[in-house]
């Protein structure tokens, strides 16, 4: 497996910061399992067959959905990766170096490529981010850009973004428009991956045939809804992190189809599981099966930019009048944890109970909501993505929402998870609709930026309130990790008081492996470690 390390450059920076273990052992617990084959280094071969669903890009500059970045991840490599534990460690950088948290200068390391030939250097990343940045090429990471000097005028049109400077052919400058004590573990995102030269020429077509820098490259095109083939990059400095010689990406319409192909013996990982399967599998093969507690948080959105849900007094009513556990317990046999925050109980920051709405009080529900003036929106509209699984569990929402308060519901499940997310973005929800979201970096921060933060990458319900906004800023320029987070904390108790969302549950990650898996490997940020993973059959 591959190897702890961490660069003495980044300690050094993360120890300037603040304390290091604190600072970037955000997420507890180690994420690994036992390597049943031996040490994995070296051990090369075979074709690992993968479950996923349709990604919507595959290019750094959009790509923001999971099953993009599963494979993303595998394609590309950024400056900085994360370890088993979860924390940062320096990848392409050479060195990331800051004396005031606000400017930073970033050496690379010499020798990587990408799969066309062209060298991975500081124009590279430069160019990359730049077109991000530009409002006009409407890239769905340009909002992880916006910390960086120069992102507002590129959003109204400008080339580039004069807070990023080259320096050399290995070294850039980068200045933000305050002090981000979180940037280290931020440019650990695919968002912030390098783009080749050649695909500025002719972007969707870089989408379909992606050129990456990383330890696999793709095999022909992306064949959608059918699958994607990754074969390794022999000319990849680091040979540990591509063990299979060939990733084979199957697509499929929905998790039983998939499980169906995994059953028949034509898949060999499954970085999910059907929830109702969850009993079979403990029983069938509680040997390849992984779990940990997880860091996805699902929830109900509430269009703030329809009538109905411009009361806050409402919103929480709904959040107090749904009770979370019996639906984790029926449909998901107890397998996930009742949300009481916006923060994933694994996060340095986490506090228990921190949601007061989130507790179940179905008298209590139905006096703020008569208090408010009483539901004024109709039917309720109920929306999740085909495929996925989410009817269920939705449904158990409207029945109690009907039992307590009397609201009637419909569901609306019928789009595609490509479509769906569209919908999001466009702000075209009719009612309350089913999102999840997953830390991009190990900081609690990035729970709270892109859901809630005026203008964030992921702000689907329209919420915007500056105070929120300047406790964030507050946060994000406090001298340590450590005092960053109480001022964050307070953040996430202005949203909670406003409830945008409701919040639902916190994951548990369940994987599954065929015996042709000799190796099984998860990263608590990347998921699932495809290139670590060591095939029997080689």
């Amino acid at each position: 497996m591959k190897s702890r390390r961490r660069s003495k450059t980044l300690i050094s920076l993360l120890a300037g910061a603040s304390a290091a273990a604190v600072a970037f052992g955000g997420i507890a617990g180690a994420t690994t399992v036992p390597d049943e084959g031996g040490d994995a280094a070296g051990l090369t071969g075979g074709t690992l067959r993968i479950y996923a669903s349709e990604p919507a890009f595959l290019v750094p500059t959009a790509a923001d959905d999971q099953p993009a970045i599963l494979v993303m991840r595998q394609l590309f490599s950024g400056l900085v990766d994360y370890d088993l534990e979860g924390v940062p460690v320096l990848n392409i950088a050479e060195s990331i170096e800051s004396e005031d948290q606000q400017n930073w200068t970033i050496t690379l390391k010499d020798g990587y490529t990408f799969h066309n030939g062209e060298p991975v250097n500081a124009d590279s990343f430069i160019r990359a981010w730049n077109y991000t940045a530009d409002g006009d090429n409407a890239q769905n990471n340009s909002y992880f850009m916006s910390r960086i000097v120069g992102w507002d005028e590129a959003q109204e049109g400008a080339d580039t973004m004069s807070g990023v400077v080259k320096v050399d052919d290995l070294t850039f400058t980068v200045e933000l428009k305050a002090p981000f004590v979180g940037f280290v573990a931020v440019l650990g995102y695919s968002g912030f991956f390098p783009v080749a030269e050649a695909c500025l020429a002719d972007f969707a077509a870089c989408n379909e045939t992606p050129i990456g820098n990383g330890p696999y490259q793709i095999d022909g095109s992306w064949e959608h809804s059918v699958g994607i083939t990754l074969n390794r990059f022999d000319a990849y400095p680091d040979p540990g992190k591509s063990n299979p010689d060939v990733l084979e990406y199957r697509i499929y319409a929905d998790i039983e189809a998939g499980y169906a192909a995994y059953q028949a013996g034509e898949i060999d990982v499954m970085y999910t599981i059907p929830p109702e399967r969850y009993q079979e599998v403990l029983s069938g093969q509680p040997d390849r099966l992984y779990e940990r507690p997880g860091d996805s948080f699902t929830f109900v959105g509430l269009p703030l930019y329809l009538e109905q849900f411009q009361n806050p007094d409402v919103r929480r009513a709904l959040s107090m009048a749904i009770d979370r556990q019996p639906i984790i317990d029926n449909v998901y046999d107890g397998r996930f944890s009742a949300a009481d925050g916006l923060v994933s109980p694994n996060f340095d920051g986490y506090r228990e109970g921190a949601c007061d709405a989130c507790a179940y009080d179905p008298e209590g529900a139905a006096a703020l909501l008569e208090e408010a003036g009483g539901w004024q929106g109709g039917t309720l509209i109920l929306e999740a993505n085909a495929g996925a699984g989410h009817e269920t569990w939705l449904q158990a929402v409207g029945d109690q929402l009907r039992e307590n308060l009397g609201i009637e519901y419909e569901l609306q499940v019928n789009l595609e998870f490509p479509e769906y997310l569209a919908r999001a973005t466009a702000q075209d929800f009719e009612g309350g609709f089913r999102l999840g979201w997953g830390p991009d970096y190990p900081v609690m921060e990035t729970y709270l930026t892109p859901l809630y933060g005026t203008g964030g990458s992921s702000n689907n319900t329209g919420y915007t309130n500056p105070d929120f906004d300047a406790k964030i800023t507050e946060g994000d320029s406090a001298p340590s990790l450590e005092e960053a987070i109480p001022l964050w904390q307070e953040a996430e108790d202005m949203v909670i008081a406003d409830m945008p969302v409701i919040p639902m549950w916190f994951s548990k990650e369940g994987a599954i492996w065929s015996e042709n898996v000799e190796t099984f490997v998860w990263n608590p940020i990347n998921d699932p470690e495809y290139g670590q993973m060591v095939v029997a059959d080689r």
